[in-house]
């Protein structure tokens, strides 16, 4: 199992839209490193559900339900979506000023790369991540 950070912009899709879905998908994304790391998720890895904009914060966790495919109406095969089903909210939302304010998260893609909007989480920071959120 792996795990990855996905970035939303909440007026568009928020953690509680997902909820109320039950499943939905991770559809949308152009960018092409975005895109590699997409290629690579599995059935059962877990995402960080990540609120952009004016939030700026983790808020939930949501699994992957299915391997990566083709996104319908693209002519291009190199974009792919996954489906995505909530999992838990997280106790305590993490913004990105106490992510940025912890020297442990210096190295993270989002920190270095803010605009990427899927990236691997490591097993270091899965577990700073959910300590810090009080799980």
């Amino acid at each position: 199992m792996a795990y990855w950070l996905l970035k939303t912009e909440p007026g568009v899709f928020s953690y509680d839209d997902l909820v109320a879905r039950g499943q939905d998908r991770w559809d949308g994304v152009r960018n092409w490193t975005a895109l590699h790391h997409m290629a690579r998720m599995r059935v059962g890895d877990l995402c960080l559900f990540y609120h952009t904009g004016t939030e700026r914060q983790v808020v939930g966790v949501c699994r992957v339900v299915s391997d990566p495919y083709p996104e319908p109406g693209q002519d291009d095969p190199r974009i792919q979506l996954v489906d995505v089903c909530p999992a838990y909210r997280l106790p305590r939302p993490i913004s990105l000023s106490t992510i940025k304010a912890d020297p442990a998260f210096a190295a993270w893609e989002l920190i270095r790369q803010s605009r990427l909007s899927v990236m691997p989480v490591s097993d270091q920071i899965w577990q700073r991540l959910h300590l810090l959120a009080g799980s």
